[in-house]
């Protein structure tokens, strides 16, 4: 029997269980069996609490599929409420060791169901080992999907993003091109793809296909990517809302990091049996 959290941050959701004494042995495995929305509790993905030498907690994350991951901002925002709750760090600034580096978060409201959590994301590189020109940044590069030319331009954010501009927002549109361009042989390890309206230049939608997970209500590394590309080409400015289908997200950008505000949310509690 496991004891688990359920949590959402923006309709992103997560499995939370404290691994601290490495109950769960086959963490691929586990993951994509509790993440089943048929056959298990259903959830984006599953986040494991580890005891950390480099922070005061360590987020040891899976995909719904049961691939690892090294970072996910919604699910960190969750992870940090879940171990605040839970007296494993009681502090209202810590920091997490993920697979991208150490990230520092901070409690800015805390309730018993739902808190506000700042993550500050760290830095971002335009030049990725997941796409197959580490050596260039991929700008506004044209990819072809079925018969259709799109504009992609690439990130990486903890993990690698692309980010197409449209006009509007379409599910259908998002599911049917970002299946493809996520297993696109130029992108070896695959790539969480997001699909962006610029409302103006504070204020833009994203929404996104997530690598390993499918769509999603929510991708917090894309929203920070998508401001990240949206300032590079001149299109946001450098602190953005974004809206995605789950909820809101705040993102500002600074000189060498990013941050991300938003709300963090307990769900419920059982035993995965």
């Amino acid at each position: 029997m496991i004891n688990f959290t359920k949590l959402h941050g923006a309709g992103n959701d997560f499995i939370i269980v404290d691994n601290r004494d490495n109950n769960i042995a086959d963490k691929h495995r586990w993951a994509k069996k509790a993440c089943d929305r048929h056959f298990g509790v259903g959830a984006d993905g599953l986040m494991l609490v580890e005891y950390s030498e480099n922070g005061d907690i360590k987020m040891d994350f899976y995909n719904a599929d049961g691939s690892h991951s090294t970072m996910c901002g919604n699910g960190l925002r969750c992870f940090s409420k879940f171990v605040y709750d839970e007296s494993i760090v009681r502090k209202d600034v810590f920091d997490v060791e993920t697979g991208d580096g150490i990230k520092t978060v901070s409690t800015i409201e805390s309730g018993e169901n739902e808190s506000i959590i700042r993550v500050d994301m760290g830095s971002w590189t335009f030049k990725s080992p997941t796409v197959n020109c580490l050596s260039q940044e991929v700008i506004n590069r044209k990819i072809m999907v079925d018969q259709d030319e799109l504009e992609i331009t690439c990130v990486h954010m903890g993990v690698p993003h692309g980010i197409i501009f449209v006009d509007e927002i379409d599910e259908n549109f998002t599911c049917k091109y970002g299946r493809k361009i996520e297993k696109d042989p130029f992108f070896p390890q695959g790539i969480n793809v997001n699909f962006v309206k610029i409302i103006d230049k504070d204020h833009i939608i994203v929404d996104t296909w997530e690598r390993g997970a499918g769509k999603t209500l929510a991708c917090g590394t894309g929203s920070c990517a998508s401001v990240i590309i949206g300032h590079r080409l001149g299109k946001v400015s450098d602190e953005a809302v974004v809206d995605v289908a789950g909820g809101q997200l705040k993102i500002k950008l600074y000189e060498d990091h990013v941050t991300m505000e938003g709300k963090a949310v307990r769900i419920c509690t059982g035993i995965l049996y």
